[in-house]
């Protein structure tokens, strides 16, 4: 099977944990090792979020020079070579030799009249107290949100129009690599009006999920798995009568709402993907990765299905 793998951003930093190269580390070993058995076995092409390492090095940056920040479209190209860079290796460690990897640098056409530049969902960056948060939103007129108990910053995040690396990407699997690309949504671009076709970089974040859809979509993927923190979608979730979605079809599950600015988007990307090939999309924990492939974990949403199972 050819299997698009989308990593968290949250799944490869875990909320609460220090923002410290080896954390991130770890948490890629972690994702390595889910990884390594579907990658003998399938196709595999791997994504990542970057919410936290975004927001890492825009702190980084404004210590710097705090009225020269790096736009989001530079700090997302970087996190791509960091996370990639980490995640080839940590791969080349388990699988043989002869495997090939390929981190792909991967920009993103959005719409510089999507209505998602009005009203900013994406979360970036650590979590803050209240008090912190209301200082920094004075202090860099950034805008923050609430996520559970704590704030986070939230930045623009337009919707995946044309993912201009895809050739490069299906050239890569047919030559056998394990390809790492769009990640954190890829690097947001658009053309300015009027101009003859001048690309440039854009102040967002592109939804790693609905950009890693377009790009299961694109390359014909059999699975489209989301990894997160969580080991499945919930019902009522944090409440006592919580419960997990074992299967579903998109029609089913969605009747229910979810967080825009988590598991929101992770269902709406399944069902879309669901809709649009007929295929599965999944969504479940790191560690459940080869489990979730064989249906036996996570939320599978597929139109094979009629009504929703829980675990």
């Amino acid at each position: 099977m050819r299997i698009v793998i989308a990593l968290g951003g949250n799944a490869l930093l875990k909320r609460g944990e220090p923002m410290t190269a080896e954390a991130q580390r770890r948490n890629i070993r972690v994702a390595a090792e889910a990884i390594a058995p579907i990658a003998q076995e399938h196709q595999v092409v791997i994504t990542h979020g970057n919410g936290p390492q975004v927001g890492l090095l825009a702190l980084q940056g404004a210590a710097y020079k705090p009225d020269e920040a790096y736009p989001l479209d530079v700090l997302g190209a970087e996190t791509e070579g960091m996370i990639g860079y980490m995640l080839e290796q940590e791969l080349g460690n388990l699988l043989p030799f002869e495997v090939p990897f390929a981190t792909l640098l991967t920009m993103v056409e959005v719409d510089g009249d999507d209505p998602g530049f009005k009203n900013p969902t994406k979360f970036v960056g650590p979590v803050y107290e209240k008090a912190d948060a209301d200082r920094l939103a004075g202090e860099k007129s950034w805008v923050f949100k609430q996520d559970g108990q704590k704030w986070r910053r939230v930045v623009p995040s337009p919707l995946p129009k044309r993912i201009f690396e895809i050739r490069p990407v299906r050239w890569m699997l047919e030559k056998g690599a394990v390809v790492i690309c769009a990640g954190g949504g890829g690097i947001p671009t658009m053309y300015e009006k009027g101009a003859d076709r001048k690309l440039r970089g854009v102040e967002a974040v592109i939804d790693k999920d609905l950009c890693s859809e377009l790009l299961a979509r694109e390359l014909e993927a059999d699975l489209y798995i989301m990894a997160t923190d969580a080991d499945a979608v919930f019902i009522d979730w944090g409440k006592p009568n919580q419960k997990a979605i074992h299967k579903t079809s998109p029609e089913a599950i969605g009747k229910y709402s979810f967080p825009a600015g988590s598991m929101g988007p992770k269902v709406d990307a399944a069902c879309q993907f669901a809709k649009a090939t007929g295929k599965a999309a999944a969504i479940g924990s790191l560690a459940d990765i080869p489990r979730i492939v064989k249906q036996e974990r996570g939320t599978i949403i597929s139109t094979s299905y009629t009504d929703i199972s829980w675990h």
